[in-house]
């Protein structure tokens, strides 16, 4: 475990959790992962069963989080878990939201080790890719929709408009096939293993885990114009720090099966 990871554990241990979070359970299965996974077996590739939150962690609920935890607040985290001049710089003061940062809005300008010790707290982690893309293939009726026109004129249209507008509130889009709702058409989502995806144009890369220099993930071709979307999300999250934050950047939280069995 490198000191950034054994830092981060040692600064959300013992944390309260956040009540008032909504957790959806999802069935293992098997999916065709737009990236190419090693272990892939014909080009699928096993899903676990995970539980993960219906919707993005809020304002409000970050904002509760900071509370119990004073080593997350915008004026007291590390400079090394993120970027001061970004940080929750929306919010009106420490720990007041603001009328730019309303408490049912899902909070972002987050980095991934405030993400990650949110989760922590709640007894969570952050999804991997492959659980975010596994749930995030459903429409409202399917389980993997992206083969229908429709669904990829929807989720391209979100991804044609600009970034101007407030981000909405969470929890008024329709559920998916899951009952997981907010995946698209809100911002994009922070993901455990951000840092095992890298974007190429060159298809000899692939299956490469020394060209690829993050955890043996293979690169994703550019060749896919058909995943054009989540192409886009793959390659803004490879681009990413893990103390980096931006207006449009939220996360949830997952749980393994056993975990949330427990609960």
């Amino acid at each position: 475990m490198n000191r950034l990871c054994l830092s981060l554990l040692l600064l959300s241990a013992c944390l309260p959790a956040v009540a008032g979070t909504d957790w959806v359970k999802i069935p293992s299965g098997e999916f065709a992962s737009i990236l190419k996974y090693q272990d892939s077996v014909d080009g699928m590739q096993k899903v676990p069963a995970f539980s993960i939150m219906k919707t993005p962690v809020t304002n409000a609920q970050f904002l509760t989080f900071a509370q119990q935890n004073p080593k997350w607040q915008r004026e007291n985290i590390p400079a090394i878990f993120a970027e001061h001049s970004h940080y929750l710089i929306h919010w009106q003061s420490n720990l007041k939201l603001g009328k730019k940062a309303l408490a049912q809005q899902p909070v972002t300008q987050v980095s991934w080790f405030a993400a990650s010790a949110f989760c922590e707290a709640q007894g969570a982690r952050l999804p991997s890719w492959n659980e975010w893309e596994y749930i995030s293939a459903a429409n409202r009726t399917s389980a993997d929709a992206r083969q229908e026109p429709s669904w990829q004129e929807e989720i391209l249209a979100w991804y044609a408009k600009p970034a101007t507008e407030p981000v909405a509130m969470v929890g008024r889009r329709p559920p998916n096939f899951y009952g997981v709702q907010d995946l698209h058409g809100m911002l994009w989502e922070w993901v455990f293993d951000y840092a095992a995806m890298l974007v190429s144009s060159d298809n000899r890369e692939q299956q490469d885990a020394d060209q690829s220099k993050f955890c043996g993930a293979g690169a994703l071709s550019i060749e896919d114009k058909e995943n054009y979307a989540v192409m886009m999300r793959v390659a803004m999250l490879s681009s990413l720090e893990g103390a980096d934050s931006t207006s449009s950047l939220g996360f949830r939280c997952a749980r393994d099966a056993t975990t949330a069995s427990a609960k």
